[in-house]
């Protein structure tokens, strides 16, 4: 990655209002992740700091001062625009590679949250290979993995799931859910083709818009709530999760599974 970061901005002639004081811890912190190469979040980081400096220099009357805020943005946006350049190759070569780690006991981590990234108008279909789709609140989690789909901008007319049959007593409850998870779909105009392998053993979702996510627990990551009336037993948002690492990938020809 060619590197020439900007300088950070300590002695930038900025005032103390709240948006440049914003602007600068910011921009630091984009310098930051850019020198520790963590390109996708110093980019996030950079978009922020010059949308904040684009407001500073609204409000600046100074012609000097005006003329450096430009040149300032125009540094940034150089930087930012390599960033992402970078990245795009990245993901066309297949060797974008992003790891989330999910600490035991956090928050924050509903599949609308972690997901809603890499869902967009483009995705039509999914593939989910997970071997554990097979107890009540396992179904659940699935169909509220299908419910975002839905709601998402993307239009998925395909859900692929690959998972294992049950052995025991629960295999005709497996079986029936999954079929009326499977009829549901089809009144929103999306097929669901179930196989079931007694050899899968990975984790993994893909979208047609060559992402692909490895969660280690698979969509089995939520913890179960402490009662049926505490927060989070309906907004996941505020489920407590148990400790998991998600990867995200991305290749440009996503084959099918």
């Amino acid at each position: 990655m060619p590197r020439g970061v900007p300088g950070i901005m300590a002695q930038s002639g900025l005032g103390q209002d709240p948006e440049s004081t914003a602007a600068v811890t910011v921009l630091k912190r984009a310098v930051e992740l850019d020198s520790e190469y963590r390109y996708p979040q110093a980019l996030v980081c950079y978009q922020e700091g010059i949308d904040l400096l684009l407001q500073v220099l609204k409000g600046t009357k100074d012609y000097t001062k005006k003329c450096n805020l430009r040149q300032k943005i125009s540094n940034y946006m150089d930087r930012a625009e390599n960033i992402k350049k970078y990245l795009d190759q990245e993901k066309e070569d297949g060797k974008y590679h992003k790891q989330i780690k999910i600490e035991e006991n956090a928050t924050g981590f509903s599949y609308e949250s972690l997901f809603q990234e890499y869902l967009n108008e483009t995705v039509t279909e999914v593939w989910i290979e997970d071997p554990y789709i097979r107890n009540t609140h396992q179904l659940y989690n699935f169909l509220r993995f299908c419910e975002m789909l839905i709601k998402r901008p993307c239009k998925v007319k395909t859900i692929h799931l690959l998972t294992s049959l049950d052995k025991g007593s629960k295999k005709e409850h497996q079986i029936s859910s999954l079929e009326e998870i499977k009829e549901s779909l089809s009144n929103h105009g999306v097929l669901l083709e179930i196989e079931y392998s007694s050899s899968i053993h990975d984790r993994e979702i893909r979208f047609n818009n060559g992402w692909m996510i490895k969660i280690g627990r698979g969509l089995d990551y939520f913890k179960k709530p402490q009662g049926n009336f505490y927060l989070g037993y309906c907004d996941f948002d505020l489920r407590p999760c148990h400790e998991t690492t998600v990867d995200i990938f991305h290749n440009k020809h996503t084959k099918k599974i």
